[in-house]
């Protein structure tokens, strides 16, 4: 399910990721929590004690439930910028 409405977009715009050894194709200035949403990617990750699924809930970077690994680092997904060729992993956290 793609969430992305193509109307007044560019080509341009869009900027294309790794995600889970997938690509993914976002837009220029989206949040990787964005382009992750906009092609249907809900879950994030899992909480450690129970395995319970995790995902995108405030949006502004309090709560970590966003919590991903951006190029070998831990990133807050609703918080980074995407850029052309950044690889994100979604799986479980080192």
């Amino acid at each position: 399910m793609n969430l992305r409405m193509h109307r007044g977009l560019v080509d341009e715009d869009e900027v294309v990721i790794e995600v889970d050894g997938h690509t993914v194709s976002g837009r220029r200035g989206d949040s990787v929590a964005v382009a992750l949403l906009t092609v249907g990617i809900s879950t994030l990750r899992h909480s450690p004690r129970l395995g319970a699924p995790r995902g995108i809930f405030c949006l502004m970077g309090s709560c970590q439930e966003c919590l991903v690994i951006v190029d070998g680092h831990r990133r807050l997904a609703c918080e980074t910028v995407i850029e052309a060729g950044m690889s994100v992993r979604t799986t479980e956290l080192p």
